[in-house]
């Protein structure tokens, strides 16, 4: 077994009724065991796995066997089964996605201050997003929130885009995001490469594209105290903005770096808006830990959807503000959910 293989089966075996709980669904808990059927997650009781144990040797947590067919294993091997996963690097990645672990980057240089030095630069050439094609496309996806006020977002309209290295450079508008640190401090960019009319974006390969240093920060909407908002995309961000237009919100941009955005120091209850795809649930399912870990509060809010914007397109603001309500803590309902969801044209 490789190192990466070692060290997911390690952190699998310290989740292991979690990891239970998602492939063996139809099993239940006995005791330090978890029974099913099989590893294709029929109900019985001939596989049992090990709850907990040791880290290493025969009676460690996350092993398995099942009596009838003699089959044994680690965590790994059960994924790898259960999912009919023939290679390796693909157990790995269903892994990581469990885990809500980045993927491994392929080695490359490494980005120095340059690549926030661009984004910075990038950022300061770009212009105020009200009356442009990025305020045009956010009003095509639902965004009815206020845009005048979020001056993380600008618009610049003739932003340049590779396919890839050695592909000729165009140039298309694009909606500029800044990544900001917990004190403010721009650190990257995030690029929606947009059409010529705004509608929809640019018809290219990768027409989202983020520079700079993005770990543990985010594209930030108000300055966050006590309480915030934390989730994946700008456009999910920006929906329940709609609705909650005074609450601090961040968008990490990523599951992966949403499960490891730093948190600021004073905040005493974090919101978790999670997408509702199992990278989404596993990451929401890390930052909510690691929150109360630190002593904070920590509640998941849950689309109906795969989103929130798909959310807010599909049932309109006040159907969201409805279903937000009922997940925010009362004083957070009373405080932030005004009920005026009203759109607005401009501004």
């Amino acid at each position: 077994m490789s190192g990466s293989a070692a060290e997911l089966a390690h952190r699998l075996a310290r989740e292991a009724e979690a990891v239970c709980r998602h492939y063996l669904s139809n099993g239940r808990r006995q005791g330090r065991y978890w029974l099913a059927g099989d590893v294709q997650n029929t109900p019985g009781r001939s596989l049992f796995v090990r709850l907990t144990g040791p880290d290493s040797g025969r009676g460690a947590a996350g092993k398995w066997t099942d009596a009838a067919t003699g089959q044994h294993g680690d965590l790994l091997d059960l994924i790898r089964l259960n999912r009919g996963l023939a290679r390796l690097g693909d157990t790995l990645g269903e892994a990581r996605a469990f885990l809500g672990l980045p993927k491994p980057e392929l080695p490359r240089a490494p980005a120095g201050a340059g690549s926030s030095d661009t984004a910075r630069r990038l950022f300061a050439l770009s212009r105020p997003i009200v009356g442009t094609l990025a305020e045009t496309y956010l009003r095509n996806r639902g965004v009815t929130a206020r845009l005048g006020g979020v001056p993380a977002l600008r618009f610049h309209p003739a932003c340049f885009y590779r396919a890839q290295d050695a592909a000729p450079r165009e140039s298309w508008p694009a909606l500029i995001a800044a990544v900001t640190g917990p004190d403010g401090t721009i650190t990257g960019v995030h690029r929606t490469w947009l059409d010529r009319d705004g509608a929809n974006k640019a018809p290219i390969a990768t027409p989202r594209r983020a520079l700079g240093h993005l770990l543990g920060n985010a594209v930030r909407f108000g300055v966050a105290s006590d309480v915030m908002i934390a989730g994946e995309g700008i456009e999910t961000m920006l929906s329940l903005r709609c609705v909650l237009p005074d609450m601090p919100m961040a968008a990490a941009l990523s599951a992966n770096h949403l499960a490891a955005l730093i948190l600021p120091p004073a905040l005493r209850r974090l919101y978790i808006a999670r997408d509702n795809d199992a990278a989404g649930r596993h990451a929401a399912m890390r930052l909510r830990d690691r929150a109360r870990a630190a002593g904070i509060e920590a509640r998941v809010l849950w689309p109906v959807t795969n989103d929130f914007n798909a959310d807010v397109r599909r049932f309109g603001a006040d159907a969201l503000l409805v279903r937000l309500r009922i997940q925010l803590a009362p004083v957070d309902a009373e405080r932030f959910a005004l009920g005026d969801t009203r759109p607005v044209a401009s501004g």
